[in-house]
């Protein structure tokens, strides 16, 4: 009896410490792919499984909304860019920080994920300033988990502001565009 009860230890350790390395490996996939949730059940027979949940908090999200919406003033007033003195540019993104969030007809990221303003490298964008949309219409493509989900407009009107870049990351509830 001492032997199967030393030999359903030894299962039990191997099992714990398979277990151990598979939890190591998602909490490294989290970090890899930068994701801040992971949940995955294992089934090892009819009444035996594992389910295993791994979230982390952003370190830092500001900086990254910060960051995404310092790169925006530069996408679409580039004549004026080109032609204002380099003292003038940070002065310009000052106040364009805190005003797309804040607006009241700001398209903010149902989700986290990569934008593509295009659907594929090389093609016309989807939405550019000063366009018409109507309610529908996709304004850009946000990947998130290897899927590509089309971001509609969520009502009629002229795109005022492109806020992000077109690859960038951007967070849940970040601002997308404006669209008055």
């Amino acid at each position: 009896m001492a032997r199967t009860t030393a030999q359903d230890s030894d299962d039990k350790t191997a099992t714990h410490d398979g277990d151990v390395r598979f939890i190591r490996a998602l909490a490294e996939l989290l970090r890899e792919n930068d994701l801040t949730e992971i949940e995955v059940n294992r089934e090892y027979g009819e009444d035996d499984s594992l389910t295993v949940r791994v979230s982390r908090t952003q370190p830092a999200p500001a900086p990254v909304a910060m960051q995404t919406l310092q790169v925006a003033p530069a996408a679409h007033p580039a004549p004026a860019a080109a032609a204002a003195s380099p003292a003038a540019a940070p002065a310009a993104a000052a106040p364009a920080q805190g005003d797309p969030a804040a607006h009241p007809g700001a398209v903010t990221s149902p989700m986290v994920g990569t934008v593509y303003l295009q659907p594929e490298p090389g093609a016309e964008p989807f939405v550019k300033v000063g366009q018409q949309v109507a309610q529908g219409d996709t304004l850009l493509i946000i990947e998130a988990m290897k899927t590509m989900n089309q971001i509609p407009a969520p009502r009629s009107g002229t795109v005022k502001r492109i806020v992000v870049e077109d690859r960038s990351p951007v967070e849940f509830g970040a601002p997308l565009m404006i669209i008055e």
